[in-house]
């Protein structure tokens, strides 16, 4: 496994690593004996990173990972985030006493007396906006309930907005290969603000796994049955927002340029590595196999040019006018 600094934390985090939201909800049920068997795998596998959040099966994803941490005796770096236990879901209430009471929350759950990294947790645009919630981010520093700051986002606009604030120390944004846009503006001034990149989403609801077709079917709890259209929460946030048969037509593409030693989702997580400005990808992981998978990619060859150039010239043809302007 291959480690990238973390903003100016001087933290040393997996370039692959965990990504908590399948093992807490919306993906379909995931058995707690699976969720715990993925998750020591990841540490076996030299995963550090561990991403989650208070609302992920309401508080069962960090509940898991605190109970991980207990039970080992390696650096685990835990990033949670908070903000969507609001309703309704506005910026007014990204004030210092919600916030307080999520990490209080959070505190409990991950059993742990500071949080390593909290992100606000895609807030409306408006708080990017709004100086008194970075002064109260910065006050729960100040009191010791939280190492770090950062923000997740949906959009580029908000992701540059954030890293304004000089306490910011990353942006957790989608990035794969069918959203490509973080790369043009957004990468060369986290790097001059010295701010982490975390790819979210990386295999884009699991599209880049190349496993779906047009008969594949989702439980009734996987947001890629009920959130397809936006009806639950940010449509970017499942295939994209995508027309989901333009991302089939699309991968067929990428399987045909996949170099024979990796699989498609190996694939898609390698091209994402292959930019200096990431921090790490953040796959999800439901069971040993897809954590083994994920992790393997770190120590294997960078994509050649030619590929890099053929992955760019699918995304201009059929993926840009569809995602690349909303996001």
């Amino acid at each position: 496994m291959n480690y990238r600094t973390l903003g100016r934390t001087g933290w040393q985090v997996s370039e692959i690593s965990f990504g908590a939201w399948a093992i807490g909800g919306d993906w379909g049920n995931v058995s707690e004996k699976d969720s715990m068997e993925a998750l020591h795998t990841a540490v076996d596998m030299g995963i550090n990173f561990f991403d989650t959040a208070d609302v992920y099966g309401d508080g069962r994803s960090e509940k898991l990972i605190g109970k991980l941490k207990k039970e080992r005796n390696e650096e685990i770096i835990i990033a949670t985030k908070a903000g969507r236990r609001l309703n309704p879901h506005i910026a007014k209430g990204y004030n210092k006493k919600n916030l307080t009471e999520f990490v209080e929350r959070s505190l409990k759950n991950l059993e742990v007396e500071s949080l390593d990294l909290l992100q606000l947790h895609c807030p409306p645009t408006e708080v990017y906006y709004m100086p008194e919630t970075f002064d109260a981010l910065d006050d729960l520093v100040k009191v010791g309930k939280l190492k770090y700051y950062g923000v997740s986002v949906e959009k580029v606009e908000e992701a540059l907005k954030a890293i304004e604030f000089p306490n910011v120390q990353s942006i957790q944004i989608i990035f794969n290969i069918f959203r490509q846009r973080p790369a043009d503006l957004l990468f060369e001034q986290a790097k001059k603000h010295q701010v982490g990149i975390l790819a979210r989403v990386p295999l884009a609801s699991g599209l880049l796994t190349g496993k779906f077709n047009k008969e594949s079917k989702f439980e009734s709890n996987d947001h890629r049955n009920y959130n397809k259209f936006g009806e639950a929460f940010d449509r970017g946030e499942t295939f994209l927002g995508l027309d989901y048969n333009l991302g089939l037509e699309a991968v067929e593409k990428l399987k045909q340029i996949c170099p024979e030693n990796l699989n498609l989702a190996q694939f898609a997580l390698k091209w994402i590595l292959s930019f200096n400005s990431i921090t790490c990808a953040i796959p999800g992981a439901k069971n040993i196999f897809q954590v083994k998978r994920n992790a393997s990619i770190s120590d294997l060859a960078d994509l050649s040019s030619e590929i890099m150039r053929q992955i760019a010239d699918i995304y201009e043809q059929q993926i840009k006018k569809n995602v690349h302007h909303y996001w």
